[in-house]
């Protein structure tokens, strides 16, 4: 029997923080007018010191799954992508794994820049259409402010931060993801970069000086290769999946530029009304921007069961993929008695969470010199 793999929930959370245009004119020479009409953003959420990519993530997970029947420990597998970690190692998906208490998921990071929510779906939906799991827990997440130097007014007045989550479920009902395209093109590796923290430039007060901890970009050559790759991985993602460009309800794009989904839609003959598109109010929150958009949308009315969606992006590395989707899932609406039951579970979870920290010390008081010595 076929198995298909399909988005049953879905969830968003940004930070509280606004920062508008017209707070980076007294940061940097620019004004609301110029990045308007050259990004088409208007404003951009930025984390506060208690939160970052794995909080924001956990609270996106948190919500998809308050739209399913799944708790988190049902969740079999957690896919976060990013690329702003918590940290290089643990992995953030371990540390989202823990805050929801999805004791009995495996869990990893995936990097793909701003195209790696699309890589992330994809991943989760080959290991369910193979029966290797029956769900999963997508999330792109993002703290895009901390790597962001915010005198370069090329690059602060672009980004944001944000998380976005799919709940995947098998079905034996046609439909959900359809097809997807993945590519890359490490030869524009420097193009958009963070040059330095890795094992090629590990961290020292040189690197630090020189801002090579932060977000390095050759923004005029991302933008042409955008242009070329937006409309192209969208035709071949529909021909994948039988779908011609017609058939398409609503395209999702990365929001990274207004002028580059503008570009896409002159490429693809259609209008912007069948784009979904919020920059003006995150900017670009690279693997976040696909499934906040989604969710956006949804709660705008403009996803209905039945209808043909095709989420698309590019990014660093340079990588860029698109996917088809049909959208089956109607909401499950939670009443105020479950709203409860997931708190006191989540409650549950972080105190167990606590109780094995605790035992873990106390084995290495006990028993860490013996095992040392051994």
């Amino acid at each position: 029997m076929a198995r298909f793999a399909h988005v049953t929930g879905w969830g968003m959370a940004v930070p509280e923080r606004i920062v508008t245009n017209a707070e980076l004119e007294r940061l940097v020479e620019t004004s609301d007018e110029w990045i308007t009409s050259r990004t088409g953003i208007r404003e951009r959420r930025v984390v506060g010191k208690q939160d970052s990519t794995s909080t924001l993530a956990a609270r996106a997970g948190a919500k998809a799954l308050e739209r399913t029947d799944l708790l988190p420990r049902d969740i079999q597998l957690i896919i976060v992508a990013t690329c702003t970690p918590d940290h290089l190692f643990p992995a953030t998906a371990c540390l989202v794994q823990d805050q929801i208490g999805a004791t009995r998921a495996g869990a990893f990071d995936l990097s793909a820049a701003c195209s790696g929510f699309i890589f992330a779906v994809n991943m989760a939906a080959q290991a369910i259409r193979t029966g290797a799991i029956d769900n999963a827990l997508v999330i792109g997440a993002e703290t895009l402010s901390r790597f962001t130097n915010w005198e370069d007014r090329t690059t602060c007045v672009l980004f944001g931060d944000a998380a976005g989550a799919f709940v995947l479920e098998a079905s034996d009902r046609p439909g959900g993801v359809l097809s997807a395209v993945m590519r890359s093109d490490g030869s524009g590796g420097d193009l958009l970069s963070l040059p330095a923290g890795g094992s090629r430039m590990p961290a020292t007060f040189e690197t630090v000086e020189q801002g090579l901890h932060l977000i390095q970009m050759n923004g005029r050559e991302v933008f042409r290769f955008a242009t070329r790759v937006m409309a192209s991985a969208t035709r071949e993602v529909a021909e994948k999946a039988g779908l011609k460009v017609e058939e398409i309800d609503l395209i999702v794009p990365h929001q990274a530029n207004l002028r580059i989904i503008e570009a896409a839609a002159r490429g693809l003959h259609m209008g912007l009304d069948r784009f979904m598109i919020n920059i003006e109010r995150y900017g670009n929150t690279s693997a976040a921007s696909i499934p906040v958009a989604v969710c956006e949308a949804f709660d705008q009315g403009r996803i209905h069961p039945g209808n043909h969606l095709v989420l698309v992006g590019f990014g660093a590395g340079l990588t860029w993929g698109a996917m088809a989707l049909q959208w089956v899932a109607r909401p499950r609406v939670g009443t105020t008695r479950d709203r409860r039951r997931r708190r006191l579970l989540a409650g549950l979870a972080r105190l167990a969470s606590w109780v094995r920290r605790v035992l873990r010390r106390l084995e290495g008081l006990f028993w860490g010199t013996e095992h040392h010595a051994d």
